[in-house]
């Protein structure tokens, strides 16, 4: 584990090196002179929303253990969350913020079972919610045309939601159809077994039907409390939208304008794109997103200087606090 950490880091810093290396290298003074323009309660507007994006996820986290626990606290859910931001950071697709998150729960108290129904319940409303905003999105530049047509672009996009309308369409048949997706898992490992790509086929067995089982219990715990469901896709979709409208602060914060439903829109296009790249924190996706579809509104040096600012705000920020709220220690 400490190995790919560290091949991670290394992978992050590269790609940050190189990212730096290509924002900043041409009218470098010129950028620099952008960075100290800011004006400063725009740029503490963007990291507020930044903070209510990171306490609005810590509530759904909080909604889904008091599910379990009616005395669990905010502030540990708080905790956990900013503990997951370093984990979701340094890792491929966000992978490592889960497992964490359920090994922290059996640290607290909770079982194993328990700590996994808690954290699918979250990954399934977060999936949801960032369907609907992708979903706004695209419906919304079909009629109101606001990016040029780009068929890389369009590509881009279209594979983000489609890899992203697969996930939640599996989390779901793997939730709701229990025998269906045993029989397919099984005859997937004997399979596997055969071909010697699984050692130990009773294991994997097990396994899969324990997984299986966590997830239709998720899904009937969500389902029995139909406003509870509502109620944390209504917060992620809130989180998210905070999350998008940081660029909005920061291109005001340049002097420039924009509509904020815009920003909220292109923001969703760049989430999407970035959503599939196989590199911690969607490094090099989402810069690429975020020039491309942003430089439809901002261009030059200005576009530059925002884009590295929101990815200090909004992905190494997150790696930073976390890291330090995994060093303090946790109250019982």
């Amino acid at each position: 584990m400490k190995k790919t950490n560290k091949i991670n880091g290394i992978i992050i810093a590269l790609v940050s090196i190189l990212v730096l290396y290509l924002a900043l290298k041409d009218d470098f003074l010129e950028k620099i002179n952008y960075i100290f323009s800011f004006e400063l309660w725009w740029l503490l507007f963007g990291l507020l929303l930044v903070v209510f994006y990171w306490l609005l996820k810590a509530l759904v986290i909080f909604y889904c253990v008091r599910k379990f626990d009616s005395k669990y606290s905010f502030k540990k859910s708080f905790k956990l969350t900013m503990d997951t931001q370093f984990f979701n950071a340094i890792t491929p697709f966000s992978m490592g913020g889960q497992p964490y998150q359920i090994y922290r729960l059996k640290k607290q108290g909770f079982s194993l079972e328990k700590g996994t129904n808690i954290i699918i319940q979250d990954f399934i409303v977060y999936q949801i919610s960032l369907i609907l905003l992708g979903t706004i999105a695209i419906i919304t530049n079909h009629f109101l045309q606001i990016f040029p047509s780009n068929s890389l672009l369009k590509q881009l996009v279209t594979l983000g939601y489609i890899i992203n309308v697969s996930v939640i369409i599996i989390l779901f048949i793997v939730a709701f159809n229990k025998k269906g997706n045993k029989i397919i898992l099984d005859l997937a490992i004997k399979v596997g077994a055969k071909i010697r790509i699984i050692k130990d086929k009773e294991k994997f067995l097990a396994k899969s039907s324990e997984n299986i089982n966590n997830f239709h219990k998720s899904a009937a715990i969500l389902m029995t409390s139909k406003w509870h469901f509502i109620k944390i896709i209504i917060i992620n979709f809130l989180a998210l939208i905070c999350l998008y409208l940081v660029p909005y602060a920061l291109i005001i914060g340049l002097g420039e304008t924009i509509n904020p439903l815009i920003t909220i829109i292109t923001s969703a296009y760049v989430m999407l794109i970035g959503s599939f790249v196989p590199i911690p924190g969607g490094s090099g996706g989402l810069e690429y997103g975020f020039v491309k579809f942003f430089g439809v509104f901002i261009t030059g040096a200005k576009l530059s200087i925002i884009m590295l600012v929101w990815r200090l705000l909004t992905y190494y920020l997150g790696m930073i606090i976390g890291a330090i709220f995994l060093n303090i220690k946790e109250e019982e």
